[in-house]
């Protein structure tokens, strides 16, 4: 069995109250259940908008430095995530295009080493 990341991603200023309706969070809600269900669900968890993310980096002299805000500057977040163990990728694949339906928003599959 491996552990994948299903990654949920959000366009900048998303906000859950506005985007998302009754019907999005029973999909959600339902996916959950699902996978806990069959016994794959390892975590799940929500994000803060970016801008409450803290970015550090060690620096030459062997400080670190610390800065608000995501790491990288693009248009679009790490909403949400779950951590699955599954089979397989083709597995993995198949709750990750689960998540996309229910979450109505790009989804990314990756395994962890």
């Amino acid at each position: 069995m491996t552990r994948y990341l299903i990654a949920i991603h959000h366009p900048d200023g998303y906000d859950p109250a506005i985007a998302e309706d009754a019907a999005m969070r029973a999909d959600i809600d339902a996916l959950n259940e699902e996978m806990v269900a069959a016994g794959i669900r390892l975590f799940v968890g929500g994000l803060q908008p970016p801008g409450s993310a803290r970015s550090l980096w060690a620096k030459p002299n062997g400080q670190v430095a610390v800065t608000t805000g995501p790491y990288l500057a693009t248009s679009e977040h790490i909403g949400g995530f779950w951590v699955l163990e599954v089979a397989s990728l083709d597995d993995a694949l198949t709750w990750g295009h689960k998540a996309a339906v229910a979450c109505r928003a790009p989804v990314e599959v990756r395994p962890f080493h």
